[in-house]
């Protein structure tokens, strides 16, 4: 675990110094990314500055309820003003990726950008295309990284309700309530800190975890119905969806969250797999048990990456070109797979 307080100073002297700052997440972004964001900007803010934010695009509707994410920009629909935000930026915050192509179409115009660059992330192989690069993988999530960050540039304990609450959400989402991924001591000491100073966990977990639409419903009960296969003798199952299944049900952004995660409750299941298909391409999202790397699969079959247990990737073709490419690589990582497996029943 890294010394923090080489770098509190840093970031700290790079804010105090910049007029124009700008926080940009990943594309996709999920609830860290967002929570992440919106807790920097609420400490910024108490500094007696201000800081625009930009995502690659939309965000998904479970995040909506969250104070000030109506100030986020959707770079995709509004690439001009996305582009003049970052072009007056003197600083630019990056948050949850360590990679610029996660930046989607506004990755050019942050790389070309004069601007100093801080990267604040926790996932394996950092780039390094940032002045400053805050890395820790040993944390849960950026979220968890920024709550320490911050406390070390304040001082003291940060109890702002809606700092507090961002880095909730960053953690509770990037652990999928503490059911997969990575967390510590630490991340659970924290999270008694922010219960302690008044999270409302309740309203939390309802807009995150309780407030699904009934299409949502109905398409999960046909994917886990129709569209389940399971390998047990590979200790693996996987969920495949056509766009003419998601638009059977009404697909809305997010509601194929968590879908991954259902099949790990199977009993013998380390690996799981869901594959959603879209124009021109498949995404893939990756959950897995114990020592199976679902990082280092997703990188040498999907273009993809991410953690030990969670990981994500795409690929050109139809849903059913890349399921085979999936079922042929495969019993390539048999071995693993029954190692993991065993390890899980000792």
């Amino acid at each position: 675990m890294p010394e923090f307080g080489k770098y509190t100073k840093e970031l700290k002297k790079l804010i105090s110094e910049a007029g124009h700052i700008l926080l940009i997440c990943h594309i996709n972004p999920d609830g860290d990314a967002i929570g992440a964001m919106l807790a920097m900007r609420r400490w910024i803010m108490s500094q007696g500055k201000d800081a625009t934010m930009i995502s690659p695009n939309a965000l998904q509707k479970f995040l909506l309820w969250m104070k000030d994410v109506d100030k986020v920009l959707d770079f995709h629909h509004n690439p001009g003003e996305g582009g003049r935000l970052i072009n007056e930026a003197d600083l630019i915050i990056m948050v949850d990726f360590n990679t610029t192509s996660r930046m989607g179409k506004a990755e050019q115009l942050v790389i070309s950008s004069d601007a100093r660059k801080v990267m604040i992330d926790h996932h394996p192989d950092p780039g390094t295309f940032a002045d400053l690069i805050i890395s820790d993988v040993s944390r849960s999530s950026t979220s968890e990284l920024v709550y320490f960050l911050v406390n070390g540039m304040e001082g003291t304990e940060f109890s702002d309700s809606d700092f507090i609450t961002a880095v909730y959400v960053g953690i509770i989402t990037d652990t999928g309530n503490f059911e997969h991924g990575y967390y510590t001591g630490d991340t659970m000491r924290t999270v008694g800190h922010l219960l302690d100073m008044g999270v409302d966990k309740e309203r939390i977990h309802d807009h995150i975890f309780s407030n699904f639409s009934a299409d949502r419903i109905r398409l999960k009960g046909f994917a886990l119905h129709s569209r389940m296969v399971v390998h047990p003798e590979l200790h693996t199952a996987y969920i495949w969806l056509t766009k003419e299944d998601l638009e059977r049900f009404r697909h809305m952004k997010g509601d194929t969250e968590g879908f991954a995660n259902v099949l790990l409750t199977m009993q013998g299941i380390v690996l799981s797999v869901l594959f959603v298909e879209r124009t021109g391409f498949v995404k893939m999202s990756l959950r897995s048990k114990g020592s199976f790397n679902a990082n280092e699969l997703s990188r040498k079959c999907f273009n993809g990456g991410g953690h030990l247990n969670a990981a994500g990737g795409e690929m050109k073709g139809t849903i059913h070109e890349v399921v085979n490419h999936f079922e042929n690589t495969l019993p390539s990582f048999s071995r693993e797979l029954e190692e993991a497996a065993k390890e899980m029943m000792r």
